[in-house]
């Protein structure tokens, strides 16, 4: 068996099986190794009935002394079996799964893993896993993959299909890192650290693991951004740019609000660019809400101005449509006869075929698209600034791929990650950097306020009040849907919890990465719209549209995210000239979680909130959810790996200074390792 066979290949994977494992993005046995787990279930120890709690994840100890009943409910089985210790009593609970009475015989005794719920006088489980003391035994103390799965794909059935590749199969890979670069770095072997981050023997085993293949992630990014930029470096400009400061002043003047100081000197520092001997490449760093915008759109005004095309890739179809409506405004605004030209993925054969047109008669155009823009077909006229939005969430091919549909054009990135600039030096080593510190005075902070699970109705209350006064709000949960082995929300169940705390008239959807692009854009254009006043949704809102209606921002098991990604997620709101609020639920009675969601209470400064999140990770914290974007890694977390981000930069330094080519025999390895990733990136969206 190859890393190329076909995931059918696979023993006990059929075509039905086949097609779901496609689903999750896996088509090779090569897809399923580097697909990692989304976290750990570690089993604790049983308890007795009398000494469960509710709304906690544990094994409770079942002594079978009636056998189990299946009733019916809305021509749905139920199965139910009663326990009981002591005084204490609980209720066990699976739907559509008649087949437990079976497994539930008088006099037995089984363990139970769920999550307890208060039910009246006593406690309920729903759908707990049953195990048998010897079964349970074998796992506590252990660390159990969990994927992210689809719908008739179990976690089982995933982890039986990756043992079996690991440990029948044992396919071997080429360590490609140099041997030299292992040692001094003291990093464990490739394939056991594939192996071991799946299938971990201890704690200690899956941090050295998941150690490795961060570095790997880091390392094999870097390189590729610096022969990139040996490549790009010192360009000569094949544009001549006016970017005299006269022409904006006209511009300036009829905003409804002033730039910034911080706006005004990254837009002068954009304008030496421009009109500088080299073909400018700079990052713009800005806070949500710091006008990063309007700066991209008065660049590109001086490109279209010289009689030049400039285009701005948004990570979204609704965000790239939002860039044109407001493109569009500044437009009619400012008086300017600029065509500005829509391209998305979306659009008809029809609006496409017009739009390819108008890119190729319009030298002057402004042209906003998805990833669509570096496809084939889209072809520029005179590219002479590409600007991408939200960098992260493009990878480095992507990248130099749209910059390849001009001449040589400028570059210019914004990012409202705020990444200490010591890492954003080493993740854009390419780039100069531009930092937008400040946030428009016409815009009022966001008030902050970090609760329990006890302040939940006030908060529904405080919600509905905001909608009655024609406002909106979102709810941010953790998880998609209920899982066996996770604590936290989930926005399927969460969203009908909330339709019973709300008014009837209030109108509530659901949004999640799982849901199709169309489907999402369709949420998130009815919100825009006020058509929606509540949404439920996961961390996918994290890169949105701008709704400057939308006032409260209530987060569910905050404790579960990095600060960066709460504030993040708190720039949703405050976006408007009205009052707006962040509610973080911490569900966590760790003094730990309290003193990390007090940093975001006491400030809305993103670089600030960026250093505290540095300093307060701790070994552990790669439990739970990821914190920093997407970045185009699927482990590495530049908060808390930012040791062996640094690290790998000074390894990448050392080895491209000795072999800049990576030319050597020894490097072969490590070469088709990084062209396999380059490849690997070109089709990396993460959208």
């Amino acid at each position: 068996m190859e890393l190329t066979t076909p995931i059918h290949g696979v023993k006990g994977v059929g075509a039905k099986t086949e097609q779901l494992f496609q689903k999750t993005g896996v088509y090779t046995v090569g897809d399923i190794l580097l697909r990692f787990p989304r976290e750990y279930a570690q089993f604790p120890e049983p308890v007795e009935i009398d000494e469960a709690v509710a709304d906690k994840r544990q094994a409770v100890i079942l002594r079978v002394d009636a056998p189990a009943v299946v009733k019916r409910a809305r021509s749905m089985p139920v199965t139910v079996c009663a326990g009981r210790h002591g005084q204490a009593q609980m209720e066990f609970v699976w739907f559509r799964m008649p087949y437990v009475r079976n497994t539930l015989k008088s006099g037995e005794t089984f363990i139970l893993y769920g999550r307890a719920q208060q039910k009246g006088t006593g406690l309920s489980m729903e759908q707990p896993a049953i195990y048998t003391p010897e079964q349970y035994g074998a796992l506590a103390g252990t660390l159990q993959p969990v994927y992210g799965l689809t719908a008739g794909l179990t976690n089982n059935l995933y982890r039986k299909t990756l043992r079996q590749i690991l440990l029948d199969e044992k396919i071997l890979q080429r360590d490609h890192l140099p041997d030299g670069i292992r040692k001094k770095c003291r990093l464990a072997e490739y394939n056991y650290a594939v192996s071991q981050i799946h299938f971990p023997d201890d704690f200690e085993a899956l941090t050295q693991a998941r150690r490795r293949l961060v570095f790997d992630e880091f390392f094999l990014f870097i390189l590729a951004m610096r022969l990139q930029k040996e490549q790009v470096q010192k360009l000569e400009n094949a544009y001549e740019i006016d970017c005299r400061e006269e022409l904006l002043e006209p511009l300036l003047e009829k905003l409804p609000y002033p730039l910034t100081g911080a706006q005004r000197r990254v837009l002068g520092e954009i304008r030496d660019g421009l009109c500088g001997p080299y073909v400018m490449q700079r990052l713009i760093q800005g806070d949500v809400g710091s006008g990063k915008t309007v700066v991209a759109f008065l660049a590109m005004y001086l490109v279209s101005r010289s009689g030049c095309q400039s285009a701005i890739m948004a990570p979204t179809e609704v965000l790239a449509a939002q860039h044109y409506e407001t493109f569009t405004q500044y437009c009619e605004l400012f008086g300017l006869h600029i065509p500005v030209i829509l391209l998305t993925g979306s659009m008809t054969a029809k609006q496409k075929r017009n739009a390819y047109e108008r890119m190729q008669l319009y030298r002057n155009a402004m042209v906003i698209g998805t990833h669509t823009l570096i496809q084939e077909r889209a072809e520029f006229a005179d590219l002479a600034l590409v600007v991408t939005d939200e960098q992260h969430r493009f990878g480095v091919r992507q990248r130099e791929t749209l910059a390849l549909k001009g001449y040589s054009p400028h570059i210019l990135v914004m990012s409202a990650t705020p990444i200490p600039r010591t890492l954003a030096i080493i993740l854009y080593g390419d780039m100069e950097i531009s930092v937008i510190d400040e946030v428009p005075a016409r815009r009022l902070p966001v008030k902050n306020c970090v609760v329990g699970t006890g302040y939940r109705k006030k908060a529904y209350e405080f919600i509905a009040k905001e909608i009655k006064n024609g406002h909106q709000a979102y709810v941010i949960c953790p998880l998609v849907e209920a899982s066996e082995h996770t604590e936290g929300e989930n926005v399927t169940d969460y969203v009908e919890k909330l339709r019973q705390a709300l008014p009837s008239d209030v109108c509530i959807d659901v949004l999640h990465g799982k849901m199709k692009a169309e489907a999402k854009n369709r949420i998130m254009e009815a919100f825009a719209k006020n058509e929606i006043q509540a949404l439920v949704s996961t961390t996918v809102v994290e890169v949105g549209v701008n709704v400057p209606n939308a006032t409260v921002m209530m987060i569910e098991d905050a404790q579960r995210f990095g600060l960066a990604q709460l504030h993040q997620l708190r720039g949703r709101v405050g976006r408007g000239d009205a009052q707006s609020y962040c509610i973080m639920i911490n569900t966590s009675d760790a003094k730990e979680a309290g003193k990390r969601l007090e940093v975001l209470n006491k400030t809305n400064d993103g670089f600030k909130i960026a250093s505290e999140d540095l300093k307060m990770r701790g070994p552990g914290d790669f439990f739970g959810i990821r914190q920093s974007g997407d970045l185009a890694f699927q482990l590495a977390d530049v908060y808390q790996d930012a040791r062996e981000l640094q690290q790998a930069a000074e390894e990448a330094s050392a080895l491209l200074a000795d072999d800049p080519k990576l030319s050597r025999p020894e490097h072969e390895k490590l070469r088709a390792r990084l062209e396999r990733y380059l490849s690997e990136d070109a089709g990396r969206l993460n959208l």
